[in-house]
Formats: structure tokens, C-alpha cells, sequence
């Protein structure tokens, strides 16, 4: 499995839309195998959600060294005919060719029916599926419904300071087989200008909130959390003439679950990160704690410390969300693509970060400074999740990574 997840907010609207993108099972030695599947999912406004997908993986290209892949369900008919009144076959050939491969935005705007395309910088796909939450992923298994969009990227901030090296979200073993699944945000910040139609409503955009990571494994955890926003009060500024540094900027990644980890183990952990102009606070298990206490849908609470490097500080984080949500399909291990995660774009959140100071008579790390005081989310613009299970009741622990894994993903943090 491998998925790519973008999301973008419309602060004024009180929209979001969540452009999921996945390809399962690609072995090229069999053709259209009883897991293969590449899709897309969409959520949009009202947490409603479309999908559209094909079996046939042959079909889906990516680039190997950066953020760039695609997929067309169906080429626009060749309108360029020959003399004899027939359709010119040798420019359909070369048509249907670059298809599986990159094409500039003006050539997949002239000949993608529906499909997408991903590059570094550029995200457009032309969606003709069904609503996702009734029926199967396949032609004419549900409700039809469409959802277009093209838009232009603007990254801010990735996964460590502006301009420091970026850093792996799950710690560099993540490199490796290690973990499972694999975790990796690529854009905590950014900003998205163009425009996106759900079932035939156009929405346009200049500048709005946009955020972007990646999954790949076996499957998704047996039971995980997640909460993210980048539109928070007095923090979402409008970039001008490419320039970034002067506008106020705060995104929060959260997330933990439990994960799969060498010899047949699991470990359940959790993590807390915030991008606040510029700099990165990263509160991981190996630098630090963080505890978690998850309601089976509603609420989300989280305290994190950071307690080894160069940056100390605290951060606690709490989501809301009276809205029922909408169920999505993730990957597992034996079903593939299965209803397994529900999420909501309609939350509300407040963050607050301090400073923290080694205090000598208590001998522990206390709060100092305040940096960010309770900023709040613009109203109902958080992105909450909680997936597997079971959920019954209120998940609440403190992370615990397994030795000697812990050890070994703390050794760069050592040498700084």
C-alpha cells in the first residue's frame, strides 16, 4: 500500500476538501491481483465523500526521488481526425502513452477525461465516481457524484524549521523496514490557489490553508488517532508576491496509534507537532512524552513534552467535534480497501505552547515562558480521525516505545 493525502481549507467558506490518493498491492508480476486497486477519495463539503477506482495498477506512474505520481481512469476523445475521416491512430497511440506518465497542467487539462496528477507543485484530478459511504469503490457500485479540481501549491513549512534540513516523522529508521506502516508529513504548511467543483458547485480560492503527508506499509495500525489544522485566529495570512516571512503562520500535526515494530511486537505512541513561524517543536516519544485520552468520537485531549535538544517546551492540544462525520475506506492487510477510519473536517481546537525551564529545587522541567496562548481554530476548520479499533471506550495512555528502537531513533538528536 501506498497513499498520499493533500488537504485544503476555505477559512471563509467553512470548507475543506481531503484528496486521498492510494495504489494497492502493484505486484507487476500478476496482472489485476484480488487486492490491486488504485483510487481516489474525496471529502468535501458536509463531510460528504466520493470515490473513484480501477483494478488495473498498470496504469498508475510515479516519479521515484519526488512528490510527483498519477493515474487516468479515461483519456478525452481524440478529436483530430485523418483524411479518410478516421481517427489519426498513431496520435491516439502517443496520446494514450503520455497518459501513464507526467504531462504539464495544460496537457492534462486537454486529455484526462478523469484521473489525476500530482507534481511538486500542482495538484488537479477530474473525479466521475459515486458517493463513497454507500456501495463498493468500483463503476457503478453507488451514487454517482463528480468532484473536479486544479490548484497551484505554495510550501511554507515541511517537517522541521523553514530552513533547516527537513527531518522524517517517524524518526530516520523510518528509512527502513522497520515500523509498520510508515508515516511522513511533506507539507505542515502551505498555501493552494485554484478552484474545486463538487457535484457541480465551483469553489474558488486564492491562498488558503493547504497540508499534505504520505502513508505507506502493509496497512494502516490496528487503532490510531489524528487531528491537524493550519487555520488557526489571527494566523492565516495572505502570502504576497511569493513572499512568506512577514505573515503569521501556526499549523498543528497530531497523531499516534498503535504500530507494528520488529519480532512481533506493537507499541502504542503518539506524537505532537507544531510549526509556528518558521521554527519546529517536535514532541516525540524519544525526546521527550506525550499522553493521549481519545473519546470513541468527540474529543480529542493531548500533552506533550519535549525534554532533549536545543528547543524545550510543552504543548497541550484539545479538539472538539459535535458533527457524526463521515466513515472512510483505508487499507488493511487481508480486505484492502475496507471502511476503517471515520473523520470530520468541522472540529474546533485549542493550542497552547510554553517554554520549558530546568527548575534545580523541584528538580524537574517546569513551565517558563508562554509562546502561544489558547490560539483557537477558525470556527469548525480542524481536521479530526480516529480509525481501527475498537473504540469503546475513551483511549487513554501515555506512549511507550519499545527499547532498543527508542535508543536508536534518538541518536541523531544526541549529536546536534
Amino acid at each position: 500500500m501506498e497513499g498520499w493525502y493533500y488537504r485544503i481549507t476555505l477559512p471563509e467558506e467553512k470548507v475543506s476538501f481531503a484528496f486521498i490518493f492510494s495504489i494497492e498491492d502493484p505486484n507487476p508480476d500478476v496482472e489485476n491481483g484480488e487486492l490491486s486497486l488504485a483510487a481516489v477519495q474525496v471529502m468535501g463539503p458536509n463531510d460528504e465523500y466520493v470515490v473513484q477506482a480501477d483494478k488495473d495498477h498498470s496504469k498508475f506512474w510515479a516519479w521515484e526521488h519526488s512528490q510527483a505520481f498519477g493515474y487516468t481512469f479515461e483519456e478525452e476523445e481524440e478529436s483530430s481526425n485523418n483524411v479518410d475521416g478516421n481517427m489519426n491512430i498513431a496520435k491516439a497511440r502517443a496520446s494514450a502513452t503520455s497518459t501513464k506518465n507526467a504531462m504539464t497542467p495544460e496537457e492534462f487539462r486537454s486529455k484526462v477525461k478523469t484521473g489525476f496528477q500530482i507534481l511538486p507543485t500542482s495538484l488537479q484530478g477530474r473525479v466521475n465516481g459515486h458517493d463513497g459511504s454507500k456501495g463498493g469503490v468500483l463503476e457503478g457500485q453507488g451514487i454517482p457524484r463528480t468532484c473536479d479540481f486544479d490548484m497551484e501549491i505554495t510550501p511554507l513549512s515541511g517537517w522541521g524549521d523553514d530552513n533547516d534540513n527537513q527531518k522524517s516523522t517517524g524518526g530516520w529508521l523510518a528509512s527502513y523496514s522497520v515500523f509498520e506502516p510508515h508515516w511522513q508529513v511533506t507539507m505542515a504548511d502551505a498555501r493552494a490557489t485554484g478552484y474545486a467543483t463538487w457535484d457541480g458547485k465551483r469553489y474558488e480560492f486564492d491562498n488558503v490553508p493547504f497540508y499534505a503527508e504520505k502513508n505507506w506499509g502493509g496497512s494502516f495500525p490496528s487503532k490510531w488517532y489524528w487531528v491537524q489544522c493550519n487555520s488557526f485566529q489571527d494566523y492565516t495570512g495572505t502570502i504576497k508576491d511569493g513572499d512568506s516571512s512577514s505573515i503569521s503562520r501556526l499549523s498543528l500535526t497530531a497523531g499516534g496509534g498503535t504500530r507494528k515494530v520488529p519480532f512481533g511486537r506493537t507499541e502504542d505512541l503518539g506524537m505532537v507537532s507544531v510549526h509556528h513561524n518558521g521554527k519546529f517543536y517536535e514532541a516525540v516519544p524519544w525526546t521527550g512524552e506525550m499522553s493521549w485520552d481519545v473519546e470513541p468520537w468527540g474529543s480529542w485531549s493531548f500533552n506533550a513534552k519535549c525534554t532533549s535538544g536545543e528547543r524545550l517546551f510543552e504543548v497541550d492540544v484539545t479538539a472538539k467535534c459535535d458533527e457524526e462525520g463521515v466513515t472512510l475506506r483505508a487499507p488493511t492487510e487481508d480486505l484492502g480497501m475496507a471502511y476503517f477510519c471515520r473523520d470530520s473536517f468541522f472540529a474546533n481546537c485549542n493550542l497552547s505552547l510554553y517554554e520549558l525551564v530546568w527548575d534545580a529545587n523541584q528538580k524537574e522541567y517546569v513551565r517558563g515562558n508562554t509562546i502561544i496562548d489558547n490560539a483557537k481554530s477558525i470556527d469548525k476548520t480542524c481536521a479530526v480521525e480516529i480509525g481501527g479499533g475498537p473504540y469503546w471506550n475513551a483511549w487513554k495512555k501515555k506512549s511507550q516505545m519499545v527499547q532498543p528502537i527508542k535508543a536508536l531513533v534518538k541518536l541523531p538528536y544526541l549529536f546536534r
